[in-house]
């Protein structure tokens, strides 16, 4: 009888056992449970070991595998076996307009005003002014500054052409024009040198021009020094100006 009765409860132990489901988790978590329903989203079941208990409800996202009562298993957040994947089309290469300062080869034109004031060495050629016109060695200077950046190097470094004609004198009634041409290097800090041909009423010689510019939006503020060397009297001039700056269409 004893046999049979311990034969009868193996029996039942073992079905009773087969009857539950096993929910597995990311997290590595076990538990016990019957499955009621499984959604799109969710898996719906109460606890094994609480069957009259509330139905609880666990996102999918959140489970690593179910094993059924009969054996079969579901895993979740993998492709169903056999099934195809979805190809997509190549997406066409998205275009991105250049922004302007970034265009090349870069033409910008930086024209504008200059005022300034020239100071005459001591020399053959301040003595004239004093003779001829009882001028003084400091003049004043108006003009225009015609500037083309033609090229903007990784860096910031920008080579500048310019052409700078001046009137001097005016103050003293004179009219002294001359004319400068300079070819010359900015950097990124706008700091800036150069050098080129000037022709004044003194005669032919060499320019050597060093500054910044102050920038603010799209104006420039250009601060210069220029030194013309001559046996008859070497010129210094500083000048300041603004320019907006536009690019060439």
């Amino acid at each position: 009888m004893k046999k049979i009765l311990l034969l009868t409860l193996t029996i039942f132990g073992s079905f009773f056992a087969s009857a539950q489901d096993t929910l597995i988790k990311k997290s590595g978590e076990e538990i016990l449970v019957k499955v009621l329903e499984i959604t799109p989203d969710l898996v719906k079941y109460k606890r094994f070991d609480n069957p009259e208990g509330p139905v609880i409800s666990t996102r999918k996202s959140d489970l690593f595998l179910l094993r059924y009562a009969n054996g079969a298993k579901e895993v979740f957040n993998e492709p169903a076996s056999g099934a195809k994947p979805i190809r997509q089309a190549p997406a066409e290469p998205l275009y991105i307009a250049p922004h302007p300062d970034e265009l090349a080869p870069e033409q910008i034109k930086l024209n504008g005003p200059r005022i300034g004031l020239t100071l005459i060495a001591e020399g053959e050629l301040s003595r004239k002014l004093d003779r001829e016109f009882e001028a003084s060695r400091l003049l004043t200077q108006f003009g225009w500054q015609f500037e083309t950046q033609i090229f903007m190097s990784d860096r910031g470094t920008s080579g500048l052409l310019e052409l700078i004609p001046l009137i001097g004198g005016l103050e003293q009634g004179l009219f002294l024009p001359s004319i400068s041409g300079i070819i010359g290097l900015r950097g990124k800090s706008g700091f800036e040198v150069g050098v080129g041909p000037n022709v004044s009423l003194a005669g032919a010689g060499l320019v050597f021009a060093t500054g910044a510019t102050i920038k603010s939006g799209n104006m420039n503020y250009p601060l210069n020094f220029a030194f013309v060397p001559s046996k008859e009297g070497a010129r210094y001039s500083f000048m300041v100006g603004f320019n907006y700056r536009k690019k060439n269409q």
